[in-house]
């Protein structure tokens, strides 16, 4: 496997929390294993394959007792068909893929940001003119993967069996931002107030009232896994996409969500602060 997957790599980081976990080196690993080295270095990769009962095996000689996460790990060996965004290698860059891959197998996902409104839940006109002003500035066909890429990753609220459940907490700032003039704005809030009437989705703002607060200054998103050693944090940051994962990294966001919980609006309130937002454009 020469490329992993963004999954297929988490995977294989959970390996070797385990191992770690276990005090074992990756050498003496090999030794209860009955491989090599350099095959327990692969497997921690993301590089090979592997079997549901490999993973019993590796987890009973490292002495985990949490049988929530085993499972997790082991539904995980499973679920290795690539999907829709493998369309989209070479097109986009591949961080957006393993964005997409998250986002598919996720559990639940929450998202807070402060200056633009979460790419789930852009119309198509919006995230047009955000494409546009990109500081490297993109080429038409760059921008129409990027844009096409962004609708298909949209799906994932629109499936009709499980749709994901998804919580966003918008900042006022990022409400009021007139992104493509007044029109493509009046658009983009009526969707907001459209997919805030489904079930599996949640729209929550944080006013200009409520002042500074923990996480205003980014943009934050997180991804529940099948058991919470598995969730995963994402940012946007100067350089690119980071994916976080670390026990205290996710136990800081989890932390911060809850902070940023409570100082918005509740649902109703936030419903009614974009209507009136609408009547001032």
């Amino acid at each position: 496997m020469r490329n992993p997957t963004g999954r297929q790599l988490r995977f294989g980081a959970e390996l070797r929390k385990l191992r770690e976990r276990a005090g074992l080196s990756a050498t003496e690993a090999g030794q209860l294993l009955g491989i090599k080295q350099a095959q327990v270095s692969n497997m921690e990769a993301g590089r090979v394959g592997m079997s549901a009962e490999r993973v019993r095996t590796i987890a009973c000689h490292y002495d985990c007792s949490d049988k929530p996460l085993i499972q997790a790990l082991s539904d995980m060996t499973s679920q290795r068909t690539r999907g829709w965004w493998e369309q989209y290698r070479d097109l986009v860059p591949s961080a957006l893929l393993d964005l997409a891959e998250l986002e598919h197998h996720a559990q639940a996902l929450r998202a807070s940001t402060t200056a633009r409104v979460p790419g789930l839940l852009q119309t198509r006109e919006y995230a047009l003119e955000i494409f546009r002003q990109a500081v490297t500035e993109l080429s038409p066909p760059d921008i129409e993967h990027r844009l096409s890429f962004r609708i298909k990753r949209q799906a994932i609220l629109y499936r009709e069996d499980s749709p994901t459940p998804y919580e966003a907490i918008v900042h006022e700032a990022a409400l009021r931002m007139k992104v493509g003039g007044p029109t493509v704005t009046r658009q983009q809030l009526q969707y907001l107030l459209d997919m805030s009437e489904r079930d599996h989705i949640t729209l929550r703002a944080i006013t200009f009232d409520a002042g500074a607060y923990p996480g205003s200054g980014q943009s934050i998103y997180y991804a529940y896994g099948p058991v919470p050693p598995l969730d995963t944090v994402q940012l946007d940051q100067s350089h690119g996409v980071a994916f976080l994962d670390a026990e205290a990294q996710l136990h800081k966001y989890r932390t911060l969500f809850g902070r940023i919980d409570a100082v918005a609006l509740s649902p109703e309130k936030t419903r009614a602060l974009v209507h009136t937002l609408m009547r001032e454009l």
